[in-house]
């Protein structure tokens, strides 16, 4: 092409846009509409009110559009590989258990909520999506924790399955947790396994296809396949072991001190900040910090500012704005309360180990496997540490393809 040439638009590329402004559109006009048992909610399409066209129908907006580039064939091919699409759809809301929950280590919530989310192609097997600490129950799609990882055609496909997450008791999201300032009981990866199996109850499903977990969500993976093995068909456990590292308690431990520390002088949220700043240090590896942040420190101001004291304290600042003081001590604490038997684990499990995961060791993950009785181990390397089950799609994959059978 000339330099300065521009290339004339594409006739099908405009009646997709017009298609997808169609549906936002029809979206709009939408309500939900509630009904039936506490926290049920109807499936919702993804692309609630969008019609799809027949092939007339394409052919009349081309003509419109570009009279001269007319592609009637084409359009009826595009208009069949639509069809042929699965429907995606969209459920959620909030379980209330009434009356008390006994919790694991000896604590009591009274009128529990569980806030869920289940989304995917109609009709397909059920997997459990959990995440890290931060985590919730958006797991792909707007505000998604792991987008890039998880969604239709991803890693882990949402066009092949359906995938049901949600908020952490604990947490910072609509399920029961700490309100600033006050006292909440601690949470075990057992009362996060007791809770998805009530929310399993709840929406009428009989087992799980599979629970991918990551980080703290593999420890949850871990706690439910020990207490309810006949509810799930397979375990992905990526960067979770049956118990803590001591060297990542130790972190977590100081961290958790920061905190509690700038709470008693009324600075909460710088707490979480710095905390949070150092937690970032850890889910990282050095080589990622050596390869982006070797340069020289801000020094026109009244301290030197280094690149990767930016980057750490940005981040921190970020996650202060989401998260209180109060869900982010009971959930870091749940990680280093861990433990779970695995002898009493048989549910089939692919275990997935990051060689530069500085919090879970590539070592523990190998004792882990050893101990199961149905685990295979799937090591990867990455610069990204303890955090390649946010950014390493390609990698993941061949292990998740143990939940489609697709090839890896």
């Amino acid at each position: 092409m000339d330099a300065g040439a521009t290339s004339e638009p594409n006739p099908f590329a405009r009646c997709q846009l017009l298609r997808s402004r169609q549906r936002r559109e029809m979206s709009g006009r939408q309500s939900r509409q509630v009904a039936g048992p506490a926290g049920w909610m109807p499936d919702t399409p993804l692309a609630a009110g969008a019609r799809r066209r027949s092939a007339d129908a394409w052919k009349e907006a081309l003509e419109m559009e570009h009279p001269e580039r007319i592609d009637p064939g084409q359009a009826a091919a595009d208009t069949a590989a639509s069809d042929a699409r699965p429907r995606m759809v969209m459920r959620e809301g909030v379980l209330v258990i009434p009356g008390e929950v006994a919790l694991y280590h000896g604590g009591m919530l009274q009128g529990t909520s569980v806030a869920w989310r289940l989304e995917g192609a109609e009709g397909a097997p059920i997997v459990a999506a959990l995440g890290g600490i931060s985590a919730h129950r958006r797991v792909y799609g707007d505000n998604g924790w792991w987008n890039g990882v998880v969604g239709p055609g991803c890693a882990l496909d949402a066009a092949q399955l359906r995938l049901l997450s949600f908020d952490y008791l604990g947490g910072s999201g609509e399920s029961s947790g700490p309100r600033p300032g006050e006292a909440f009981p601690r949470i075990s990866t057992y009362d996060q396994a007791d809770a998805l199996l009530r929310l399993l109850n709840h929406l009428g499903v009989t087992a799980l296809h599979g629970i991918v977990g990551a980080s703290y969500g593999g420890m949850v993976a871990l706690a439910f396949a020990e207490r309810y093995p006949e509810r799930v068909g397979r375990l992905i456990v990526v960067s979770a072991a049956d118990r803590a590292h001591p060297m990542a308690t130790a972190w977590r431990s100081v961290q958790r001190r920061v905190m509690r520390f700038a709470a008693r002088c009324g600075q909460a949220g710088e707490g979480v900040e710095i905390a949070r700043a150092l937690a970032m240090a850890t889910y990282r590896s050095p080589e990622e910090f050596a390869a982006r942040f070797s340069g020289a420190p801000r020094t026109d101001t009244e301290v030197a500012v280094f690149p990767v004291e930016e980057y750490l304290f940005a981040r921190g600042a970020e996650y202060a704005a989401r998260h209180s003081t109060e869900s982010f001590l009971c959930l870091s604490e749940s990680i280093d309360l861990h433990r779970v038997d695995t002898s009493r684990i048989f549910v089939p499990t692919t275990a997935v180990a990051v060689r530069e995961d500085q919090l879970v060791p590539v070592s523990d993950m190998r004792r882990l496997v050893a101990r199961l009785e149905h685990a295979r181990l799937h090591e990867i390397s990455s610069v990204y540490g303890h955090d390649a089950f946010l950014k390493e799609a390609a990698l993941l994959r061949p292990a998740f393809a143990d939940l489609t059978g697709s090839p890896a």
